[in-house]
């Protein structure tokens, strides 16, 4: 049960996911099982006073800024029934119920779906709430409450990632430490659109990985992982085709990278989002013919760009945009370029049988959430992986 308690102020990279624009991070799990869905939601209830920002919706602030306040109805519960398989459902949002992150809304969303052989659970949680991996943090902690099992307590030290700004660079530095964190400032953000994504797949076998790093390391002093290359064949692959052809304009490839271990007002046990964006570019008129290793090592580079220097100083950026214009500015933020880029999440080593219940772990898994542009790298049985890339209908 969720009583009445202080409010958790937002980090600066939180606001990032808030307002227009902003999408949630949605799974489903299908089991072949049933689930006690009393059991769950008590189960749920209780995990969330370890975890209140799930349990939580937005307030204002007198400083004009927003609060996670954690309240009865902050994550709800329903139970639904289906007339078909998770397999035969072919578009499984339905399985959603999905949070949309406005002021007063609840920010966690969980539907238990029974259908004829099974259960499909779903989880919408706002990005705002937690990154990939605290959603799975919390996913794993509500699983082993379920089995009467312990788990590791949270951090909720949000407010430590905020202090640690400091206030008196310029608005120069400011702005240039923004793109430094990966982010651009263009304009506000569509709303996302649910009903008009499209999902384009391609699977790469454990094999064709070796072969492709392989070629990208062939003569390459920077040592390169199986991750960079992959990352720099999806952004040739895409970007050749939908970059404005224009030569002289750049096209970009964004990855985020955990700061957990990079920060020290964070820590491997941090609740929220921990991600600084590590960006690479290469004009339009270069993508096509460049090298695959020449790509990777860009990749490689960006990501090793980020250490706690460039961590405080996105955040520094952050911070002084929401102090100097408020949360319309942080709707103008966007992680991923919104004409010339490509975001890769790598989500390939997912924790995702830890999601285990009475019904055991789960026999099946898809990702629902709805970043335009976004992609992730989601693992392939036999050590290959599964790259899903979300896109507009045209």
């Amino acid at each position: 049960m969720i009583r009445a308690m202080t409010l958790i102020p937002l980090s600066p990279i939180d606001y990032v996911f808030t307002g227009r624009g902003a999408y949630p991070i949605e799974f489903v799990f299908a089991y072949d099982g049933t689930i006690d869905a009393g059991r769950l939601e008590e189960s749920l209830r209780r995990s969330l006073a370890a975890f209140p920002p799930v349990g939580s919706r937005f307030v204002r602030l007198p400083d004009g800024g927003l609060a996670f306040d954690p309240y009865e109805g902050g994550c709800t519960f329903r139970v639904a029934q289906s007339e078909t398989t998770y397999a035969e459902t072919e578009r499984r949002t339905v399985f959603l119920d999905p949070v949309d992150g406005r002021e007063g809304e609840p920010l966690g969303r969980v539907l238990l779906t029974r259908t004829p052989n099974g259960c499909v659970l779903g989880v919408s949680l706002s990005h705002a709430v937690a990154d990939g991996y605290s959603y799975f943090a919390f996913l794993s902690s509500w699983a082993r409450l379920f089995r009467g099992e312990p788990f590791p307590p949270p951090s909720h030290a949000r407010g430590a990632l905020v202090q640690a700004v400091d206030g008196s660079a310029s608005a120069a530095a400011a702005g240039e430490a923004l793109g430094a964190g990966g982010l651009f400032r263009a304009g506000p953000r569509p709303e996302v659109d649910r009903a008009h994504l499209r999902v384009l797949r391609h699977v790469l076998s454990r094999a064709e990985l070796v072969a492709m790093h392989e070629e990208a390391q062939a003569g390459n002093p920077v040592r390169l992982s199986h991750n960079d290359t992959a990352a720099a064949w999806l952004w040739k692959k895409c970007l050749v085709e939908w970059a404005d052809p224009d030569p002289a304009l750049d096209t970009y490839l964004s990855c985020p990278v955990d700061f957990r271990r990079l920060h020290p007002a964070a820590g491997p046990a941090y609740f929220g989002n921990a991600v600084v964006l590590a960006t690479a570019s290469i004009p339009r008129g270069e993508l096509a013919e460049v090298p695959l290793g020449d790509l990777a090592t860009r990749v490689r580079r960006a990501v090793d760009a980020v250490d706690e220097e460039a961590v405080r100083r996105s955040l520094l950026a952050l911070e002084r945009l929401r102090r100097t214009e408020g949360l319309g500015a942080m709707e103008e933020c966007h992680v991923v370029h919104p004409r010339q880029g490509l975001l890769l999440t790598n989500l390939s080593r997912l924790p995702v049988s830890e999601v285990a219940f009475d019904a055991g772990p789960p026999v099946a898994f898809d990702i629902l959430t709805p970043g335009v542009r976004g992609a992730v790298a989601l693992p392939e049985p036999g050590g290959g992986i599964d790259l899903r890339v979300f896109l507009p209908v045209a």
